[in-house]
């Protein structure tokens, strides 16, 4: 874990953001653990980030942990969805990795039915989905993600065949923001928001 925390304190958002794919996320709940790989994250550039929640430095009690050390978990709602975020930059940088999708791995039973049912990628191919299925709550806000209940296993990392870049979704009229690849995802893999069928490889984007 002591790579994985120094790679967060001497890496740019970006950087961290392309780190995080293939990296196993893990969450002991009383009903069980759930956990799988991340692959589909945004990054978050605040406070010169037009789409950021901290964009020219916005200091409100919502976004508090944003300006928190590297690792701190920043939840936020978002059509009645919580969103999963990672504070990346030293403290007092707000910026930040939004997680969009994971391979689920363990759990997976749990985690269809904390979605209601849901089979296949429509488990976790989504920032909301994902949160739901993993059962995190708003107790989490604040939290470290190297430390916490929700937190990295490094040790069982797996590495992305190719990572592909593209703009973030749902960032309209935000000028060269809405534009910018500061998207990342496994490419190949079915559980990244909005995958075409035809995209997906039989290997899941995995070396």
């Amino acid at each position: 874990m002591k790579k994985t925390i120094d790679f967060f304190n001497t890496h740019t958002t970006e950087e961290v953001a392309e780190f995080l794919l293939g990296m196993y996320v893990e969450h002991e709940t009383p009903q069980g653990k759930l956990g799988g790989y991340i692959v589909d994250c945004e990054a978050y550039l605040g406070p010169d980030d037009e789409a950021a929640h901290s964009y020219g430095m916005r200091d409100t009690p919502r976004v508090r942990a944003m300006y928190q050390e590297p690792g701190t978990i920043y939840l936020y709602t978002m059509h009645t969805h919580l969103i999963l975020n990672m504070i990346t930059q030293p403290k007092g940088m707000p910026q930040g990795v939004m997680i969009r999708g994971i391979e689920p791995v363990e759990g997976l039973a749990l985690m269809s039915q904390n979605r209601g049912g849901q089979t296949g990628a429509t488990i976790s191919d989504g920032p909301g989905k994902l949160v739901q299925a993993m059962g995190i709550g708003r107790e989490l806000y604040g939290e470290s993600i190297f430390s916490s209940t929700l937190h990295l296993v490094p040790e069982k990392r797996r590495y992305p065949r190719e990572v592909e870049r593209l703009p973030r979704i749902g960032i309209p009229n935000k000028g060269i923001w809405t534009d910018l690849p500061l998207r990342f995802t496994v490419k190949g893999n079915p559980y990244l928001s909005k995958q075409r069928k035809s995209q997906i490889t039989k290997d899941h984007g995995w070396r």
